[in-house]
């Protein structure tokens, strides 16, 4: 029977949640390395059973692990974090005679087409890859080398590169994003990249039309249309129809415009999703409401949905990895909150529940389909 699993990264471990494709009722495994830091998880695209997990700790440093039978089990990966096989270094090797320390993995992207080929962005920003499952990783050196880098700043949470969108048509074509640089792309498999921030404005910024510097929380993008992005900003909510070569903004009605989380419906490329933050000073949802809002026209015309949802009294926040959409017929969406809730809606968005409570605070949340 047609099914889904949810993959939830927390402050203190990962959870795996699952269903049929009712999503009525759920199974939790977990936690799952529990008392770690599991800034993400995602499963591969091309095998269902295959998952790879960032694992970090500031005291024991930084793993991934990788589960081949959908999250039952989990094991080390034999790669390079370990430094003379001395773990919690932090420490990756880069092609140069020592290795490059970074501080944690914010996100991995597995290939379309093969699970043993993955991406990482790191923090302080930088994106490396393996062909061999996790047991070797080489730096993408072009994003590094780009004359942009001296611009770069670290956001609140850190220089960290915490988007990587594969084009579905073009797999020589990646989008990424980096807080706080802003976007950037290649079209030759990483060789070359070009900021790709034209249209943002950033007033906290020296210039605030700069071709870097920008606080870009989150990128989107429906596999039907790669060259249509759609962007969470520090402040603003952003939408290019030309794959980045230029932006303009599509917050139309919402309360607010700033936000960590944007995502796109499976089946229909013109409806979006945010969850609007107060402010960059309060990270809590508008009046202690929590609302997700939808426009189904791409922008600019968006609708509150709140069944379901709390109403009064609540103050979490929903962090930038934190939605996911699964591709089921009716497609279902899912958040998770650094209050330990993860909320799931089975029709688009129209009502929620709770899944599960009580989690540590989440940072990540990945569908996969199952069969």
């Amino acid at each position: 029977m047609t099914g889904v699993r949810v993959l939830v990264g927390t402050r203190k471990g990962a959870f795996v949640l699952t269903s049929d494709g009712t999503r009525k009722s759920w199974d939790v495994s977990g936690p799952h390395f529990p008392g770690w830091e599991i800034y993400h998880l995602k499963g591969s695209p091309a095998d269902p059973n295959r998952i790879y997990a960032s694992q970090s700790s500031g005291w024991f440093g930084q793993q991934i692990q990788r589960s081949d039978d959908g999250g039952k089990t989990w094991a080390p990966v034999d790669n390079k974090f370990a430094y003379d096989g001395v773990p919690g270094t932090h420490q990756w090797y880069d092609g140069t005679p020592h290795p490059w320390e970074f501080k944690r993995v914010w996100h991995i992207e597995p290939s379309l087409t093969d699970p043993d080929t993955v991406f990482a962005g790191v923090e302080d920003a930088a994106l490396f890859r393996t062909s061999d499952g996790g047991k070797s990783w080489a730096e993408v050196p072009g994003l590094r080398g780009h004359g942009s880098g001296a611009h770069w700043m670290p956001g609140a949470g850190g220089m960290c590169l915490h988007t990587i969108l594969l084009d579905p048509v073009d797999p020589k074509r990646m989008f990424i994003a980096i807080s706080a640089a802003g976007a950037f792309r290649t079209d030759d498999g990483g060789e070359t990249w070009q900021p790709i921030n034209k249209g943002l404005r950033s007033e906290y910024i020296p210039d605030p039309h700069a071709e870097v510097g920008h606080c870009v929380h989150r990128l989107a993008m429906h596999p039907s249309r790669p060259n249509v992005l759609f962007m969470q900003k520090h402040w603003d909510v952003m939408r290019s129809d030309d794959a980045g070569n230029s932006w303009h903004e599509v917050s139309g009605n919402l309360p607010t415009d700033f936000g960590f989380v944007i995502d796109v419906h499976a089946h229909e490329p013109e409806t979006i999703y945010v969850v609007p933050i107060k402010s960059d000073a309060e990270h809590f949802p508008m009046d202690g409401k929590l609302q997700v809002w939808r426009s189904r026209s791409g922008g600019n015309e968006w609708e509150a949905l709140t069944k379901g949802l709390p109403q009064s009294n609540c103050y979490v926040n929903v962090l930038r990895d934190a939605m996911a959409v699964d591709t089921l017929d009716t497609c279902g969406v899912y958040f998770g909150t650094t209050g330990g809730q993860v909320y799931a809606s089975a029709d688009a968005g129209d009502t929620w529940s709770a899944i599960v409570r009580d989690l540590p605070a989440v940072l990540s949340v990945e569908v996969q389909a199952l069969k």
